[in-house]
């Protein structure tokens, strides 16, 4: 397109942009204003891209960072015909795909769900990865980023994970248009400022008026043709751009404009121009999945074996199995045992350092790529990426999350090493799947059903060894348990996991000589719970106890209950939890002090079934 018909192409834009806002009655027509001419001279001269194949292997990949811009997206989706005018009145509404924010879930051309701010430099990281070490495609990837945003931590720990890979596919487009949602930015229209900034940290960085197309052009010219460094484009914009009436006003931001038609003629009118965005170069990108066997460590019943080791190992073999296997760590390699991954395949392990937030955005930027991630770190770490798991669930996003030094059992380190909010973390989260082993073959199995799932996996290791109590050949159903003892004159069910699953085998040893008979179930799956084997449990001996190295909100006690909320009858039940806030002490004596150890299991277990007999 020549000069004339950029801008022609930006006005389409912004018009749609205002028509599909008032459509719904709401959504963020100035903030996609800003951005109009940013995002015509990308669509219809720099971005390759086969609209009729999204998942081609030579795609360039955009990502929306500033998501409420959603309307400009959407815009540009009809100039590429990817949708029809009439969809894009539809946007907000009840049905329609195009939602106020937007989803892979709706949409087969968006990357990663955005909206929730800081996010899209990350995940475009990840991408940018994937494209760099492991497709190997030519593949660029573009991020819009708001300048709000800018003061997200997250955009920060992308920007020296983007300059140190030298990630010269990625390109960050900042639309510096000076107004957040409740009045200036930091920096306003301070481009230097930011300049400053990503030049610290690396970066090659272009500052241009981002409503000349012919100097974004260029700018767009200068990031592809960078060698070595990422680029980011600061572009000057005035939010609201082309209506007098909202440009550059605050008290504008999120709302349809007061007067639409006005709006509209001023920006001279509804247009249809279409855009024919430049095709991807022919490229064919194979992952190698070997077929055939999958050969997982095996260990012997009575070895004292660690999960945690028992982890690297599993998915060093499964790496090995399959070639679409990536690993992520960060920097904790070491503790969490990946380092036996990036040993066995380092061409498919990455390090992400000491930055949490960019490690589980790797890890989904490498999922969008159609690669199986494992991203590991302490689970006490893994709080700090919260928002960008719950944002990988929106997406639809698969990932393996894999938490180490859970618990108060991992002794000494104190209270800020202990994961002991993770399991309720990840109970949270929509979709999940929540797993907790408790010895090394069971940990192997889980760890290769992880990859055959879909949505959010986490997986809960431990620090210190414990003894394996099963044989390699079990098998371990995600959704399922295991009672390790049972008798039909039992009056009491345990039901554990994880370390306090050895626990309760030493208290119902001590029970049993008592004469009191327990059930003992290993709940290895807390979510999906089995609810019909608990169900029978409690049936069957009247009454429950749980025990785990958790905190008592939101874990194991709260997975078996959840089993009895459909209007069943509840049977009696004590949760042993940690209820106090831990020091630093030997393993034994923090499961000790918290109660959850075989002595207090024992105890708690024998007033119980007293209490229920004399009921």
């Amino acid at each position: 397109m020549n000069t004339a018909e950029l801008v022609e192409l930006a006005q389409q834009l912004r018009v749609d942009s205002v028509r599909a806002s008032d459509a719904a009655g709401s959504g963020h027509p100035t903030s996609s204003m800003s951005a109009a001419d940013l995002m015509a001279v990308l669509l219809a001269e720099h971005l390759r891209y086969d609209i009729d194949r999204p998942a081609h292997p030579g795609n360039d990949r955009f990502v929306l960072s500033k998501g409420h811009a959603s309307p400009l997206l959407y815009a540009a989706y009809k100039a590429a015909d990817a949708i029809e005018d009439g969809e894009l009145v539809t946007f907000r509404k009840l049905g329609s795909r195009l939602e106020g924010h937007p989803t892979p879930r709706r949409l087969p051309w968006v990357e990663t769900a955005t909206g929730s701010l800081g996010q899209g430099l990350p995940i475009g990281v990840g991408i940018a990865l994937a494209g760099k070490r492991l497709d190997r495609t030519g593949y660029r990837v573009w991020v819009l980023c708001g300048d709000s945003e800018l003061a997200e931590g997250s955009v920060w720990e992308a920007a020296e994970h983007a300059a140190y890979e030298h990630l010269d596919n990625l390109t960050a487009i900042v639309d510096v248009n000076r107004l957040g949602q409740r009045g200036p930015t930091r920096h306003g229209h301070d481009l230097d400022a930011y300049a400053r900034r990503f030049q610290a940290f690396g970066w090659h960085t272009v500052e241009v008026d981002g409503h000349d197309v012919d100097a974004i052009d260029r700018a767009y010219g200068e990031a592809r043709s960078t060698v070595g460094q990422p680029t980011v484009i600061l572009a000057r914009t005035l939010k609201g751009k082309g209506v007098g009436a909202v440009e550059d006003r605050e008290g504008l931001h999120g709302k349809p404009l007061p007067d639409a038609d006005e709006a509209i003629a001023e920006l001279g009118g509804p247009r249809d121009l279409r855009v024919r965005v430049h095709e991807p170069p022919a490229t064919r990108m194979l992952h190698a999945v070997p077929a055939g066997h999958l050969e997982l460590p095996r260990w012997e019943k009575g070895e004292e074996v660690a999960t945690r080791n028992a982890y690297g190992e599993a998915l060093a073999a499964l790496g090995t199995g399959r070639g679409d296997i990536v690993a992520l760590d960060g920097e904790v390699s070491d503790s969490t045992r990946a380092e036996f991954f990036a040993k066995a395949h380092p061409d498919r392990f990455f390090e992400c350092y000491i930055a949490e937030q960019q490690l589980v955005a790797a890890a989904v930027g490498l999922a969008t790529r159609g690669w199986v991630p494992y991203a590991s770190t302490f689970a006490a770490f893994l709080t700090r990426a919260h928002d960008f798991v719950r944002m990988a669930s929106v997406s639809g996003v698969g990932i393996n999350l894999v938490g180490s030094h859970a618990g108060v059992a991992i002794g000494q380190d104190g209270p800020s090493q202990m994961g002991l909010e993770d399991l309720a973390m990840m109970r949270a989260v929509h979709g999940s799947t929540v797993l907790y082993p408790c010895d090394a073959n069971q940990t192997a199995q889980l760890v290769a059903a992880m990859a055959g799932l879909d949505g959010v996996r986490y997986l809960r290791t431990s620090r210190g060894a414990a003894p394996v109590i099963y044989g390699p050949d079990e098998e371990f159903p995600v959704g399922g348990c295991k009672v390790l003892r049972s008798s039909d004159r039992d009056r009491l069910t345990v039901v554990a996991a994880g370390v306090t699953v050895h626990e309760a085998l030493a208290a119902a040893d001590a029970l049993d000589r008592d004469g009191i008979q327990v059930r003992v179930v290993d709940l290895y799956s807390v979510k999906p719970v089995d609810r019909a084997t608990l169900r029978r449990a409690a049936e069957e001996t009247g009454c429950l106890l749980t025990v785990e190295d958790h905190h008592e909100e939101g874990g194991l006690g709260d997975a078996v209950l959840d089993a009895f909320l459909d209007g069943r009858p509840v049977p009696r039940l004590v949760r042993l939890a940690v209820r106090r806030m831990p020091g630093s002490a030997s393993p034994d004596e923090q499961l000790h002090a918290a109660g959850i150890d075989a002595a207090s299991i024992a105890a708690a277990g024998k007033l119980l079934v007293e209490e229920a007999v004399v009921r």
